[in-house]
């Protein structure tokens, strides 16, 4: 289903029933689709609700000038609209940066926090990113180094072309402007506002933020409790579904 908030259209799933309610937004260009395996496993017991973001999916929203504020805005308004006044909210890589930002903006709305490969911290540089100029130059070619280096765990072809066919449903230009969000990025500031209950899942295989900012996150969260995923990248929902399906279940079992 589509929810309209402000004209934009934002593609909505939801599958199961249960007294809690998870809802998951992916990072980058990655769909809720990136979720769709750990939902599959926790809609026995959890309502689980996908949320395509802004320039992913079959969303239709702008992504010019877009900030992390107005993804966290987008977020609560989908809620909204939905019915929901409180969930655990599931995050992935830059995802996080929403996920964090709209906890912070209402904190009252969210019973904890699911945060996998999270990314709150991206050092300024005065060099150019060499992937922001793969993806303006090539890029589908971009994407596929994106698919090998977040994926070191499996050369399952159907896995790896499932990605990739998640990924590219974002255009160049959304694509460009998503990533252009994370150049500089600091939420160090609003981490002292999360006190929630929150699973820092992380691979220990993962290229893409070390394992080390999860740990230092750890230590910073009121809540924070990490739990590492011996052999696995930056995207274990998507490799090791039923491994971060059991830890969720876990941490907020009742």
């Amino acid at each position: 289903m589509f929810v309209d908030v402000d004209g934009a259209q934002f593609f909505v799933v939801s599958f199961g029933r249960g007294p809690r309610t998870l809802v998951g937004i992916g990072g980058w260009t990655g769909s809720w689709e990136v979720w769709a395996d750990v939902f599959g496993v926790l809609s026995q017991h959890w309502r689980t609700v996908g949320i395509d973001h802004r320039g992913t999916g079959v969303t239709l929203a702008a992504t010019e000038g877009v900030t992390f504020a107005q993804m966290a805005d987008d977020l609560l308004a989908v809620l909204d609209q939905l019915g929901i006044e409180q969930c655990v909210l599931a995050a992935e890589s830059s995802g996080a940066a929403t996920a964090i930002t709209a906890v912070a903006q209402q904190p009252h709305r969210f019973s904890g926090l699911v945060l996998s490969g999270g990314l709150y911290f991206q050092p300024p540089t005065n060099e150019p990113s060499p992937f922001l100029l793969g993806l303006q130059a090539a890029y589908e070619t971009a994407v596929d180094q994106f698919i090998r280096a977040s994926l070191p765990e499996t050369n399952d072809p159907a896995l790896i072309a499932w990605t990739r066919k998640i990924l590219l449903r974002a255009d160049q230009t959304a694509a460009v402007d998503l990533y252009k969000l994370t150049l500089g990025l600091d939420l160090r500031p609003l981490l002292p506002q999360i006190t929630l209950p929150t699973l820092l899942l992380h691979g220990d295989a993962d290229r893409m933020v070390p394992l080390a900012s999860s740990q230092w996150l750890a230590s910073q969260l009121a809540q924070g409790q990490l739990h590492a995923l011996p052999g696995a990248g930056h995207a274990p929902m998507i490799t090791f579904p039923q491994a971060v399906a059991a830890a969720i279940e876990g941490f907020f079992k009742t």
